[in-house]
């Protein structure tokens, strides 16, 4: 019974051979995918050959030891770490893998440091599109094209293969991702070198600088580790158009140090400070009404710019450079570098402000005008412009002389006499008024003539005058009053006593008529005369002299009998 039991110990049935079997099978299959210590047992050309134990060795090639794709120093006995992928292929040797095995082992150990936001050290070891790539210690990084420098670098080379730090931007196991940057580490180490270096800079320090980079509006100037900027403004106390034409990238200069923000840690540089300001005692130097020669520096639209000595400028606005030219581009008048004589107008020290004239310097055309055209001189010109309020007529040395719509007829409306001129037309008028100081010549056309206020002095209502016709209409007629410049319109009514006598059309111009003063307006120069009232002012007056309808005589016997009287009076005259 023993003996069956011993035989049955030592002599296991198919099943159990085949469970122990099994049982050594699964073993195996947990190293795969895993990494495992082997001992290096032999060196064949580029392959290492490798047992980690199991049935067969497994081969490697040299290359993956080494880093960055370089083969490391190996021999045999060397005891090195690989990553089992298969346990055995067709050929019966263990598959493993170098390259893997250290991918795994820096997986894990770059998580860590991702998670602890700890630096990393790689290699960039090759150019791909967008970047370069980083060998972490077997696991490949990618390195943005914008993450390798503070500022753009335009050569690789000396990075290339060299051990340096980088900061872990971004991780995905799963993907087989990673994104690092050098420019982050960069950065960290330079502000603290900022923090330390501003710790050493104080306001009003005077320090010597390299210029590092020029700008339309200014240069950074590097203080030894930090950088300054030096406004362009602040370069020098005369106009500066670029900072280009005082500084060249390398230059050495000697800079005062403006402001220091603490929070950004910018620093503002100044140079002209280092040097008197001209602008003290400006007024004594530049008095109001001094005629002093700069040059033209800078021209805008609003005006030109000039030089009166290094650092101090004035602005000729564009109403003080012409007395004539008002709607003229300032470049069209002067022209930069040139020399021109100015005429101070106003000194604003604070505000670094000094107000200059050009045309001061010149003679005020209105003054001369004035010296060969006194008030009441005639002048005579073409007009140049017609607006709703009157003519103007252009004068000597380019300047203008208006006439008001009141100054062109004593005794008609200025907005209709003003239909009968055009534009081109020579005109004569007499010099009223000539305003230097507000640049206005007032001229007049209706003085060429007397005043009708004058001339109806002499005339009061009842007087009987002769007229001239000068037009008819359905209306009236128009008379010019004999040895006067008295023009009087007799409306319809007024051309008779009788009714069926009120027609116009039986007048011609050049007509002579008699008529009685109605109406004598001097304030607004009108005189009114009417037929009819001569006539009926006659007729009451040969009532008055010769009878009246009580004593029998008729009207016709009273008015031959004034008739006869008055030419006779007429031929004895």
């Amino acid at each position: 019974m023993s003996a069956e039991v011993a035989n049955k110990d030592f002599n296991p049935s198919r099943e159990d051979f085949a469970a122990l079997l099994a049982e050594s099978l699964a073993k195996d299959d947990l190293f795969e995918g895993s990494v495992v210590k082997g001992k290096i047992v032999g060196i064949e050309k580029d392959m290492a050959i490798i047992d980690v134990g199991l049935k067969m060795e497994g081969r490697v090639a040299l290359k993956e030891f080494g880093v960055g794709g370089k083969p490391g120093d190996l021999k045999v006995g060397d005891t090195v770490e690989v990553y089992l992928e298969r346990v055995e292929n067709a050929l019966g040797e263990a598959v493993l893998s170098r390259d893997k095995a250290r991918r795994e082992e820096s997986w894990t150990r770059l998580e860590r440091l991702y998670e602890k936001g700890e630096k990393v050290t790689g290699v960039i070891f090759n150019k791909v599109k967008g970047g370069f790539t980083v060998d972490l210690d077997g696991a490949v990084a990618f390195l943005p094209g914008s993450q390798v420098d503070i500022r753009p670098v335009r050569d690789i080379g000396p990075l290339m293969h060299q051990q340096q730090p980088f900061q872990i931007l971004k991780m995905d196991r799963r993907r087989g991702n990673i994104v690092v940057s050098r420019r982050s580490v960069l950065e960290e180490s330079r502000a603290e070198q900022r923090t330390e270096i501003v710790a050493r800079l104080a306001e009003g320090q005077i320090i010597d600088g390299l210029v590092k980079n020029i700008t339309d509006y200014g240069a950074f100037i590097d203080l030894g580790g930090i950088d300054g900027l030096l406004h362009v403004t602040d370069m020098a106390w005369r106009r500066v158009n670029h900072p280009s034409e005082i500084l060249n990238v390398g230059d050495t200069v000697k800079v005062q140090i403006i402001r220091i923000n603490p929070e950004t840690q910018r620093i503002s540089l100044g140079m002209k400070q280092l040097q008197s300001d001209p602008w003290s005692a400006i007024e004594a130097k530049y008095p109001v009404g001094a005629r002093v020669k700069g040059t033209v520096t800078n021209i805008a639209d609003y005006g030109a710019f000039v030089e009166l000595e290094p650092g101090v400028e004035g602005l000729i606005h564009v109403s003080e450079m012409s007395w004539t030219k008002k709607n003229t581009h300032p470049g069209k008048i002067v022209s930069t570098s040139q020399q021109v004589e100015v005429q101070v107008l106003e000194v604003d020290p604070q505000k670094r402000r000094i107000s200059l004239g050009l045309k001061q310097t010149q003679e005020n055309p209105w003054d001369a005008f004035l010296t060969q055209h006194p008030k009441g001189s005639v002048v005579e010109g073409p007009i140049r412009n017609i607006t709703e309020f009157g003519l103007f007529i252009g004068l000597d040395n380019g300047i203008d002389g208006m006439v008001h719509l009141s100054d062109l007829d004593w005794q008609k409306a200025g907005d209709e006499v003003i239909k009968d001129y055009k534009k081109g037309d020579n005109v004569k008028a007499i010099v009223l008024d000539v305003d230097g100081s507000k640049e206005r010549i007032s001229l007049g056309v209706k003085q060429l003539s007397g005043d009708p206020a004058d001339a109806m002095a002499k005339y009061k209502k009842g007087d009987a005058v002769t007229g001239t016709v000068t037009s008819v209409s359905d209306a009236g007629i128009e008379v010019r009053i004999a040895d006067s410049e008295l023009t009087s319109f007799i409306k319809r009514a007024d051309l008779s006593r009788d009714r069926s006598e009120q027609r116009p059309e039986r007048f011609n111009v050049g007509d002579k008529v008699d008529a009685a003063v109605i109406s004598v307006d001097k304030a607004a120069r009108r005189i009114a005369v009417s037929i009819k009232a001569l006539e009926l002012a006659e007729e009451k007056q040969a009532v008055a002299q010769y009878g009246s309808t009580d004593s029998g005589a008729s009207l016709g016997d009273i008015f031959k009998a004034a008739i006869k009287k008055r030419e006779g009076a007429e031929d004895a005259e």
